[in-house]
């Protein structure tokens, strides 16, 4: 396949801004005011997350780019290819984002890239969970840079504990989201019982176990998975056996209900990254193609409404564990053969 062009790059970026002005209905002033990071003379408004990169990466200094800066390919022993991995608790480098190891405006650049990727009313929830987990944003958190911002082939990975997410100006082919993305949140404490106060993501599971309820005794026979994966194991499956009912099976209402749901998990992510998962999924035959799946094995408090629950496809993986506490592993392409590096 041939690498994007800078003109579909740029199209990218137009559609990036253009939707999330259209997405919120929100005025040049109104997008002025929605971040404190478009007080850095180096973030201007309109400015894309992939536009913000290049900008981040030509103010750094060369000790700087030496710490965070890799080759499109690098790799480690112990890590594999850097760029792809993914894990639940993790530093890709070492200097946090408010460490004295950055200026002020590129500390701004990060915070503004952040907030580009993610949809503007999750930003809230977004900055409880870094709060709860890493004492708050840029405490926790490290970012590296892959290939060259403003080339044909670069990506900005963001991590933390209970984060690993990405910028990739679509230039990281088959895949959405730029690779495999990992969020999560231990609201109150590591178990968060069975109702999961103050969980800012739990909403998504109760979405999901309101399709449950809609299966009747067979359906439900089939959905129910008496033992659940290792919750890495997102790598994608192809045609190989899939646990959990087919979304095929299900009827037209029901179908509809988890629509809701797929709607739901892309919801805290920009426009334009939810319009590349779609496209994947519809290249893999669409939502009928995937399975889902409850894994009764541990279920908080045994009141049925499950905790660890998957969709998955032939190359489409959402995988949500919810006991002691959220984990949500993501893996999303338009081919089964793209591989994980977690």
């Amino acid at each position: 396949m041939n690498s994007p062009s800078k003109d579909s790059v740029n199209r990218r970026e137009f559609l990036s801004t253009s939707g999330l002005i259209a997405a919120t209905g929100l005025t040049a002033s109104g997008l002025l005011a929605s971040t404190n990071a478009f007080a850095s003379p180096l973030v201007r408004p309109f400015s894309t997350p992939e536009t913000l990169v290049k900008t981040l990466f030509d103010s750094l200094s060369e000790s700087q780019r030496q710490a965070v800066c890799f080759d499109w390919d690098y790799s480690t022993k112990d890590r594999g290819l850097l760029r792809t991995r993914v894990a639940n608790n993790w530093n890709i480098t070492k200097p946090t984002i408010l460490s004295d190891f950055y200026t002020k405006d590129q500390k701004d650049l990060v915070q503004a890239i952040f907030e580009g990727i993610i949809d503007p009313s999750w930003h809230d929830r977004f900055y409880r969970q870094f709060k709860d987990d890493m004492g708050g944003w840029g405490k926790g958190q490290s970012f590296a840079i892959f290939g060259t911002p403003g080339s044909e082939r670069f990506e900005f990975v963001l991590t933390g504990r209970h984060s690993t997410l990405r910028c990739d100006g679509n230039t990281q082919e088959h895949v959405a989201f730029g690779g495999p993305i990992f969020y999560g949140h231990a609201a109150n404490s590591d178990d968060e019982g069975t109702d999961h106060p103050g969980n800012v993501f739990w909403e998504q599971a109760l979405a999901a176990n309101g399709v449950y309820q809609m299966l009747d005794g067979k359906q439900r026979k089939l959905a129910e998975v008496p033992e659940s994966p290792s919750e890495s194991a997102v790598a994608f499956r192809g045609s190989n056996a899939i646990a959990g009912i087919p979304v095929s099976e299900l009827a037209r209402d029901q179908r509809e209900a988890l629509e809701k749901v797929l709607a739901k998990l892309l919801e805290p992510f920009r426009a334009i990254d939810r319009q590349e998962a779609l496209a994947c999924l519809k290249a893999q035959g669409g939502l009928e193609k995937l399975h889902l799946a409850f894994y009764t094995d541990e279920d908080s408090g045994g009141d049925k409404t499950w905790d660890n629950w998957r969709l998955e496809g032939p190359s489409f993986v959402w995988h949500f564990r919810g006991y002691p506490h959220v984990h949500v592993w993501v893996n999303i392409a338009d081919e089964p053969t793209v591989a994980l590096n977690a």
